[in-house]
């Protein structure tokens, strides 16, 4: 099918297959990381595509990793995403919020001086995240140190606060939300065997090490319905100290039980750098077999790849990340073959209107 025809399944209506994928850019009012008016023109700007996936959210005050990240925890982030999500509606769009917990890809400052939590007491290598404060106003990457293993009350409370944190997300006007499983972050650390040495129900085999994903989607289906959830995953994305021989095995077996949760789709984050890892095909044909929902894929797609994917019958929607940025009208460019703008690379983290809303629409 064309990637510029309407889609429709289950809970998803869309006017194209193109999906804007979830990308931080740290633009938050503070104190507070509350979403505000010119992330609403941001979003707003960008809502000819067919689903815009939000920038990682934060469900709780533990959750954050990096500097000016949203939350949507307090009702002062909830009224701000109003304004997001109005006006994504007002332009004819439909947005998903992408609902996270970094785990260990932390620092104390974040935690109340305390150390980040995890499935496993595992320092990640080569691992940093960016923090602003008074002794760095402009920001500097500080190495993520040794994480907490998490005991039950800690996971009993982050899967308590995904569920809280979905019902606050349809509270602020999102159609749905997309639980970051993938890139390294919390839940990808159960997946994996190099961050999950743990021996209880959370740990060990595969079946075990998908638990927490699978009580964290439960939980939030039963909130906001299963139909309103998708699921990212990453299982080729190795970089946060992320190298499992065991998770493609552990991804295809979640996908299958995330489909019969009956979930709304999957969202596969495929690596996108230079010299990255092509996706078997092998692999994406038995996605295909075990999850019956609509899948969504990722990376460094162009036109002539995503219209090839999709007609292999391999994926439904594509996601575009870094051309969104500075093409807030990507899909009408890409529909007619206009030339892409570049975009400056000092204000994607931060700042203000500069790098951010004021790249202009050939639409306009």
């Amino acid at each position: 099918m064309n990637l510029f025809t309407p889609y429709h399944k289950s809970h998803l209506s869309l006017n194209n297959r193109v999906v804007m994928a979830p990308m931080t850019r740290s633009r938050t009012t503070q104190p507070g990381n509350i979403p505000n008016e010119m992330m609403a023109t941001y979003y707003g700007q960008r809502a000819s595509t067919g689903l815009i996936i939000s920038e990682a959210t934060q469900i709780s005050d533990d959750s954050q990793g990096y500097s000016f990240t949203p939350g949507v925890y307090t009702q002062e982030q909830v009224a701000g995403w109003q304004k997001v999500t109005a006006a994504v509606h007002q332009a004819g769009g439909k947005i998903f919020n992408q609902l996270w917990h970094v785990g260990r890809v932390s620092h104390p400052v974040f935690q109340q001086g305390a150390a980040p939590i995890a499935p496993s007491a595992i320092k990640p290598t080569d691992t940093q995240v960016w923090v602003v404060d008074e002794a760095h106003p402009d920001g500097q990457m500080f190495d993520c140190p040794t994480p907490r293993a998490m005991d039950q009350a800690d996971i009993d409370r982050v899967v308590a606060d995904f569920a809280q944190a979905a019902k606050n997300s349809i509270d602020a006007g999102f159609d749905g939300v997309e639980v970051h499983g993938g890139n390294g972050y919390l839940i990808d650390q159960f997946l994996r065997t190099n961050s999950n040495h743990r021996t209880d129900v959370y740990g060990g085999s595969p079946l075990k090490r998908i638990q927490f994903l699978l009580d964290i989607v439960r939980a939030v289906s039963a909130k906001i319905g299963s139909d309103k959830v998708g699921v990212r995953l990453a299982p080729f994305v190795t970089f946060k100290d992320m190298g499992c021989p065991e998770i493609v095995e552990t991804i295809l077996l979640a996908a299958e039980y995330l489909g019969q949760q009956g979930i709304a789709y999957v969202h596969l984050s495929e690596a996108d750098w230079d010299d990255a890892p092509q996706i078997p095909e092998s692999f994406r044909i038995k996605l295909r077999q075990v999850f019956n929902g609509t899948i969504i894929v990722a990376g460094r797609y162009d036109v002539e790849r995503a219209s090839a994917v999709i007609g292999k019958g391999y994926a439904d929607l594509v996601a575009f990340g870094r051309s969104f940025i500075a093409n807030p009208d990507l899909p009408y460019r890409l529909q007619h073959q206009l030339p892409l703008a570049d975009f400056d690379k000092g204000p994607l983290f931060g700042g203000g209107a500069a790098g951010y809303i004021d790249y202009p629409a050939l639409t306009a």
